[in-house]
Formats: C-alpha cells, structure tokens, sequence
C-alpha cells in the first residue's frame, strides 16, 4: 500500500496537507510546521533547523508500521526510520499542540488553517484501510509538497 502525503498550507504552528492511499484522496493531517526537512539531509543540518515538538517530518519515502504504543495504549501506525525523529504516529488530533511531530487526519480543514475536523472519525477509517493490508503487504508514506 503506498500513501502520498502532499504538503500544501504552512503557517507559523502547522502544515496541512493532503493524504492518498493507492492515488485516491483519503483525508487531510495536520502536522507542525513545515521548515523544509529533507530526508537527504545529514542530521547536524536537521538538528540546526528542527524546533523539538513544533517541526514536521522531513520529506521522504517511510516504511509504515501497526505498533502498540505505550504513550496511548494501543495500536497505531509508526513511521520508521524517520532521520532526527523517534515514535512519529498517525493518531486521532485537531490542533497543533495535539501533534508533536505526528500526523493527525481530519475529514475537514478548520476554520483557521492550524486546525482539522473530524480527526477521530478520519482515524478510524484510515487505521481501518491500514489494519486491512498490513499482514498482507507493505505499507509505505512518501511525504512531499505541493
């Protein structure tokens, strides 16, 4: 399963972005700022610019896995391997202090651009989609911009 994350809204405390499963739109996530991290970078350049817990993940292509999660009690997508940061999951949020590096899926933008809606509801569909295949195929997110 290959998931497209394309950046497209950046404002001083997030980033929204579109998520695609397979091409097909599935929902928007909120994520902390973008400051333009990417993957190639050696990690003494990600560590200048990177803010901990106000700077999103850099660009690139991560395996995705179903893990269990003590800070939250249960099972949720990790992104693996992503350089300069530990335990990036996808989990249910709606604003920039609910992120700390993680992407929260929303069913709608909010009002302001620093906030998703529905991000429970958006959560259970795309963990759904996720659980479906993880034990039949790879899972696998490339973060870009628009």
């Amino acid at each position: 399963m290959e998931l497209l994350l394309k950046r497209h809204t950046t404002t001083p405390l997030s980033t929204i972005s579109d998520l695609y499963i397979d091409g097909v739109f599935q929902c928007y996530i909120l994520e902390d700022t973008d400051r333009w991290l990417r993957s190639e970078m050696t990690l003494t350049t990600m560590y200048k610019i990177k803010i901990r817990g106000a700077t999103a993940i850099p660009t690139g292509r991560y395996k995705v896995v179903i893990s269990y999660s003590n800070r939250f009690r249960r099972y949720l997508p990790l992104l693996v391997n992503v350089p300069a940061f530990e335990g990036i999951r996808i989990h249910p949020g709606n604003v920039p202090a609910d992120t700390d590096g993680c992407l929260l899926p929303g069913t709608q933008i909010g009002k302001r651009d620093d906030m998703v809606m529905a991000s429970l509801k958006a959560f259970q569909i795309l963990m759904l989609r996720l659980t479906s295949v993880e034990k039949k195929e790879e899972i696998w997110i490339t973060v870009t911009r628009k």
